[in-house]
C-alpha cells in the first residue's frame, strides 16, 4: 500500500474543475442507462459514450492508458471489471452488465460506473438485483466514511462492513473483489494513495480538505478468485460467479462531501453530509 502520513489535497478552485469533469462522466452515464437494452453491441455503447464525451469538450481518458483504445470498459455477467467493448458482444435480456466510465474537461479527471440488468427489473434473476443493489450500497456506505482529518482506509472498513451485513441478511456469503483497488483521482486518473474496498491492518493516511478520490467496490455471487482473460485485460470471476461494480469519484471538504460523478452532486444519498460546491 502506498504510505504517506495526509492525503494529497485541492483547492477550492480545483475542486470545482473537478467538479465539471465528474458532471460530464456522470451525465454520460446517465444518458447511457437509457442505451442499455436487449440487441445493443458494448461498442455501440462505447461509441455513443465516446460521442457524447468529445462533443462535451472533453476527452474520453480511458484512451489515455497505454494499450487501450476505448472510451468504456463494459463487463457482463462473470466479468467484473476492464471489459473490452466489442460489435460481437451483444447485449440480451437478463444479462448482467457493469458500465465504467471516465472523462478529462480542462485538465481534470472523473471516474465512475454502475451496474444495470438488460431489461430491467422484469428481466432479472433476483440475486442479480440483490447483487447490485447491495454492491451499490456499500459504495455509498465507503463514500460516507471520508472525512477531514479521519483515516482513508475507514472506507474499506465500511465497504467490507456493508458487504457482510448484507450477507447475513441474505445467509450468504459474498466474494469481495481485493485485486483492484479504488485510488485517488485528480490532474491523471489513477493516483496514490491507492484506497482497499476492504479492512485492512494500517489505517493509511489522514484524509485532508480538498482530497478527491474514487470509491469503487466490485462484488461477486461466489468466490472472490479472478482471472485475466486471453485478451489481458478483462478480469472475470474464477468460479462462473456474476458480479457487479459501482464506483463515484468523490470530493472531502471542511463542510462536507461532494460527488463529482453524481448528477446530483450526491445529495439524495448523502443527506447532511452533502455539500454543493458551487
Amino acid at each position: 500500500m502506498f504510505r504517506r502520513s495526509q492525503t494529497p489535497g485541492r483547492t477550492a478552485d480545483q475542486l470545482l474543475l473537478m467538479r465539471r469533469a465528474g458532471l460530464l462522466v456522470g451525465q454520460t452515464l446517465e444518458m447511457l442507462r437509457g442505451e442499455v437494452r436487449p440487441g445493443v453491441s458494448t461498442l455501440a455503447l462505447d461509441a455513443l459514450a465516446e460521442d457524447f464525451i468529445r462533443s462535451h469538450g472533453g476527452i474520453p481518458n480511458f484512451q489515455l492508458v497505454p494499450g487501450y483504445a476505448h472510451t468504456l470498459c463494459t463487463s457482463v455477467n462473470d466479468e467484473v471489471v476492464h471489459g473490452i467493448p466489442s460489435s460481437s458482444r451483444v447485449l440480451h435480456e437478463g444479462d448482467l452488465v457493469s458500465v465504467d466510465c471516465g472523462a478529462e474537461l480542462e485538465g481534470w479527471n472523473g471516474d465512475a460506473a454502475f451496474s444495470a440488468v438488460v431489461g430491467g427489473s422484469d428481466a432479472a434473476r433476483p440475486e442479480d438485483l440483490r447483487l447490485i443493489d447491495l454492491t451499490e450500497d456499500a459504495l455509498w456506505a465507503g463514500i460516507t466514511a471520508l472525512v477531514v482529518g479521519g483515516r482513508l482506509y475507514a472506507v474499506g472498513e465500511s465497504v467490507e462492513a456493508s458487504i457482510e451485513s448484507a450477507g447475513a441478511a441474505d445467509g450468504r456469503e459474498y466474494g469481495i473483489i481485493e485485486e483492484y483497488v479504488g485510488h485517488t483521482i485528480g490532474r491523471s486518473m489513477h493516483e496514490d494513495p491507492q484506497i482497499p474496498n476492504y479492512a485492512v491492518r494500517d489505517k493509511g493516511p489522514t484524509v485532508r480538505a480538498g482530497f478527491t478520490g474514487a470509491i469503487e467496490p466490485m462484488v461477486t455471487l461466489g468466490s472472490p478468485s479472478t482471472r485475466v482473460l486471453a485478451d489481458d485485460w478483462t478480469v472475470a470471476t474464477t468460479d462462473g460467479s456474476r458480479a457487479a461494480h459501482w464506483e463515484h469519484s468523490v470530493a472531502v471538504t471542511e463542510a462536507g462531501l461532494t460527488v463529482l460523478t453524481a448528477v446530483d452532486g450526491g445529495a439524495a444519498r448523502l443527506g447532511d453530509a452533502y455539500v454543493a460546491l458551487d
